[in-house]
């Protein structure tokens, strides 16, 4: 522990210093705010990228993917809560529900109470599951009503603590809390944020941990609610400063590329036939803005729209490589800024991309009921055309396979081998390397079937 500890608190340390030597440090976070906004909402299953992000900025009248306004107020809640703490406005309840009525404001949950905590009953599980067969129960009205209060008094704490620790120990107890209707997640890792500017560890809000849950899903939730279920809190600790430091080397090197590349860009355009004042101009522009039409270059550069064009055709010759255009078209054309944006990749899981049709998948599972007796470990047969069939909905483009038995499959045997009131829950599912039965199982005759998926009871575990 003190040495993940130790080294997250150096590479954070690095990422302030290294973020400090950029031209324009506000440019910086900006983006990266938008890229965490792309990817936490990701986690949330919103397909929407970083340019459909900045496509929708710089063209918000035209046609744009619903979901893609989630993004948007994810960026909008980013920069509210960071404006407010920076005047001095303490972080609070009544900041988080602020947060929360932005984050939802007019998109997909906004019907649900935006901006107030819940005052029913809520659950976590699979599309459809009811609370009898949630993965998890947050705690009733009253009781969250009473840890929202202790969670706000251990956010203004004076106990000596690490910060990272703190901000760990936080998300964690405001995830288990779950106090809105929706968008709870990203609350959470909004949250993250928040914390560490508020306790003083980041100077500008430079670090962002989804897209190390998102790498991490699985094992981001499993720890989770190995902390619910079983105090696992060490386990999550580190898994939390694993990331912090996995992500702050990440950004590090982004920063040391942007500052490269704004270097050798500039000595190019200097070597260039059109090394105009505006073509220097167009350059920081796209740093700013590296979705761009001529139309937009013309305005902001103040020149005419044949200058424009010309400029922008410039920047697409070999000899540059900074412009790429993205419709195909001759008129109404949309330019990419390729280098740029290719330091922010967004990878998923693309639909049926992870097996094929054909055969079956072998999983194990542990499944809890809600209230803590003995968890049952079971081996799962599954078709691999269920995986297929559950990838049709692109909800589930972001998730592996182990995920989507975990999520959408194990919940049914869970019901079946645990037919009690509350429900249980799964704290992942592990696949087996070869897709062939696994020796708990060989000479087995005892597999019961639901939904299309095998099982065998293979043992039993104590909770710890």
């Amino acid at each position: 522990m003190d040495a993940l500890l130790s080294a997250a608190d150096i590479n954070l340390g690095r990422l302030d210093g290294v973020a400090s030597i950029l031209p324009d440090t506000d440019l910086f976070v900006a983006m990266y705010v938008r890229y965490e906004a792309v990817l936490s909402s990701q986690i949330e299953n919103t397909q929407s990228t970083l340019e459909e992000v900045l496509q929708f900025e710089s063209e918000p009248e035209a046609d744009h993917p619903k979901d893609v306004e989630e993004v948007v107020n994810y960026v909008s809640a980013m920069n509210y809560g960071l404006g407010r703490l920076r005047g001095q406005f303490p972080l609070s309840l009544r900041l988080i529900r602020e947060i929360h009525g932005e984050l939802m404001n007019g998109v997909r949950g906004g019907n649900r109470d935006p901006g107030e905590f819940r005052r029913t009953q809520n659950w976590v599980g699979p599309n459809g599951c009811t609370l009898r067969n949630a993965t998890f129960v947050p705690p009733p009205v009253a009781e969250m009503n009473e840890a929202l209060g202790e969670f706000e008094l251990f956010l203004h704490t004076e106990d000596p603590m690490p910060a990272l620790i703190f901000c760990a120990l936080a998300h964690a107890q405001f995830e288990t809390i779950h106090p809105f209707l929706d968008g709870n997640g990203r609350v959470g890792r909004l949250l993250i944020t928040f914390l560490l500017c508020h306790v003083g560890v980041l100077t500008q809000p430079l670090l962002y941990l989804s897209h190390y849950f998102k790498r991490h899903r699985a094992e981001y939730y499993d720890r989770l609610m190995a902390v619910r279920t079983k105090g696992h809190w060490e386990e999550w600790i580190k898994f939390f400063l694993r990331g912090v430091s996995e992500v702050s080397l990440d950004a590090s090197e982004t920063a040391r590329k942007i500052l490269k590349l704004r270097e050798e860009s500039r000595g190019r355009l200097s070597s260039a036939a059109n090394n105009s004042s505006l073509a220097f101009r167009l350059l920081d522009l796209l740093f700013e803005t590296p979705l761009i039409n001529i139309g937009f270059v013309a305005s902001q550069l103040g020149c005419t729209f044949l200058t424009a064009s010309r400029l922008v055709e410039s920047f697409q010759r070999p000899e540059l490589a900074l412009l790429e255009e993205t419709t195909g078209f001759s008129r109404n054309r949309r330019f990419r800024f390729k280098p740029y944006l290719d330091l922010f990749p967004e990878a998923k899981f693309l639909p049926g991309e992870s097996v094929p049709l054909a055969g079956d998948l072998y999983a194990r599972s542990t499944i809890t009921p809600t209230g803590g007796r003995k968890s049952l470990v079971v081996v799962l047969k599954v078709p691999k055309s269920k995986i297929q069939q559950l990838r049709q909905d692109p909800r589930n483009a972001v998730f592996d396979d182990a995920r989507l038995i975990s999520n959408y499959l194990v919940p049914y045997v869970g019901t079946k081998v645990y037919p009690v009131p509350g429900g249980t829950y799964s704290v992942g599912s592990t696949l087996y390397a070869q897709a062939e039965p696994p020796p708990e199982i060989l000479n087995r005759a005892d597999g019961q079937e639901v939904e299309g998926v095998t099982f065998w009871l293979i043992g039993t575990e104590e909770p710890t």
